[in-house]
């Protein structure tokens, strides 16, 4: 069954961060979690992640292997920077240029069924009633750059899509209101 196209409120995605709490593998959700909402990435690409694709002082992060094998650079703000660096602040483990950022205990990336089987529980800790998965997160980030006004295909390039009739779906779950908000604003 395919579901429509949902995102949750900035809201929902603090309870869910929260949720996490502050044990390593917590911090380490949480660094993921602001992976996929602050920069939107695909679970794929964010387990892919290395220290190394993370620059710092320009706030971005390189994707070496996105879909269809596409690389891309993609913006993060300053409280997802702090957020992963407060992760890796509390682990031990050194990073060599070939490790992923997000790994296991036992320093092994970390497997995208278990973040499948993850979310849904933080999220029912959290006590969001809706159903929380990683392309969700993907999903609030393009509609909270839409209330942001940012132009549709600034975000269909951030997004790593071909297509802007992809970008779109992602936009429809921006309600009837906001929609009409837009047309009331334009000027001639």
């Amino acid at each position: 069954m395919k579901y429509p196209a949902e995102s949750y409120s900035k809201d929902e995605c603090k309870a869910i961060l929260d949720a996490c709490g502050k044990s390593w593998t917590g911090l380490r959700n949480q660094a993921l979690i602001v992976l996929l909402w602050r920069s939107g990435l695909r679970l794929a690409e964010a387990l892919a992640v290395r220290h190394t694709d993370i620059d710092w002082s320009a706030q971005s992060i390189r994707v070496l292997h996105g879909k269809g094998d596409k690389a891309r650079t993609v913006g993060i703000d300053e409280a997802g920077l702090a957020t992963i660096k407060t992760y890796l602040n509390k682990t031990t483990r050194v990073f060599g240029p070939k490790d992923t950022l997000i790994i296991t205990h036992a320093g092994k990336p970390l497997q995208q069924s278990y973040v499948r089987a993850m979310l849904p529980r933080i999220a029912k800790k959290a006590g969001v009633n809706k159903r929380v998965h990683a392309h969700g997160f993907r999903h609030t980030f393009a509609v909270e750059l839409t209330r942001e006004r940012v132009p549709v295909s600034h975000i269909q390039r951030l997004l790593g899509h071909t297509s802007l009739a992809t970008t779109s779906i992602y936009l429809s779950s921006l309600s009837p209101e906001e929609a009409l908000d837009h047309v009331r604003g334009r000027v001639w």
